[in-house]
């Protein structure tokens, strides 16, 4: 059955490849964008401008779409830094607040919200599932408030009153437009060989193609059902396997090795966390409940792609 979609975060990573895969399924698609121009060659049958933090903008922009489902792709991330872990934690606390009110009040029936697999607390196994508690006690002040944004999105979606709620929690994004793909931060630092390996490089990472972050959240849209899903490839990978791999693949220098200790003040928190505590995340729920499988079932073939 069709719908009438709202996509919030058009201009995302994810949402640049919804929308046509939305269209294509014979969905109508408005796109929620802070600027028009940003919408260029997004092919959605309508857009509507507004900036989530505004809440009258929000609504009267979601009044105007009259949509029947809205997918929350909203983040401001352009790499980990401090201003964009900030914004995407107010995008997805009273971001989030503002769309559910809009969506509501213009009727809609259901959201899909996009959320993160790899804010799980590094406690228990290699690879965890939508159960396990997220990192709210983190030690770094930016992880921290981003797990608490998380909980509080998750809270909100699933507990709308007049909305059914779904949460697609994605694995490590890679493909076009993200740190891993050509021009992204990560690929040009391990291709400079100035990504070192901690060790142990135990942490484990579980990536997901911006394709198959897509289709997922095409099959949240058609779907009747509600809950937390983890969104990621079938391939988890410890740190000490991955990166030397990329490197590998990438024709750059293998990584040097560094002691845990010093990978922190060399790396920062976060990406010292991924290589050496970070939990995989299990896609066994989303498999078995939306019928969806990763196209791409293993990031080795295309984490280096162009």
């Amino acid at each position: 059955m069709t719908a009438r979609v709202l996509v919030a975060g058009a201009t995302g990573v994810i949402g640049r490849v919804l929308i046509p895969l939305l269209s294509a399924r014979g969905h109508h698609v408005t796109a929620l964008v802070r600027e028009p121009s940003g919408a260029a060659g997004l092919g959605p049958d309508g857009i509507v401008v507004a900036d989530a933090l505004d809440a009258e903008a929000v609504r009267a922009a979601v009044r105007s779409a009259r949509p029947e489902v809205v997918v929350h792709q909203l983040t401001a991330l352009r790499g980990p830094t401090a201003e964009g872990l900030e914004r995407t934690a107010r995008l997805r606390t009273e971001g989030t607040a503002h769309l559910i009110a809009a969506a509501e009040a213009a009727g809609a029936r259901r959201m899909v919200a996009q959320s993160i697999a790899f804010a799980t607390a590094p406690r228990g196994g290699p690879v965890l599932t939508e159960d396990a508690p997220l990192h709210i006690d983190a030690p770094d002040p930016g992880w921290a408030i981003t797990a608490h944004a998380i909980s509080e999105l998750e809270r909100r979606v699933l507990g709308a009153a007049n909305l059914s709620g779904i949460v697609l929690r994605y694995g490590t994004l890679y493909g076009p437009g993200t740190l891993y793909h050509r021009d992204g931060a990560i690929r040009g630092a391990v291709a400079r060989g100035r990504l070192p390996l901690p060790e142990p490089a135990t942490g484990v990472t579980s990536f997901l193609h911006v394709e198959d972050a897509a289709r997922a959240a095409v099959r949240a849209v058609e779907a009747d059902t509600d809950g937390v899903f983890n969104v990621a490839d079938d391939d988890p990978a410890e740190a000490a396997v991955w990166l030397p791999e990329y490197a590998r693949l990438l024709g750059a220098p293998p990584p040097r090795t560094v002691p845990t200790p010093l990978a922190e003040r060399l790396l920062g928190w976060l990406t010292a966390h991924q290589l050496t505590a970070m939990r995989g995340a299990s896609n066994d729920r989303i498999r078995q409940a939306l019928d969806w499988k990763p196209s791409i079932p293993s990031w080795r073939p295309g984490l280096a792609a162009d």
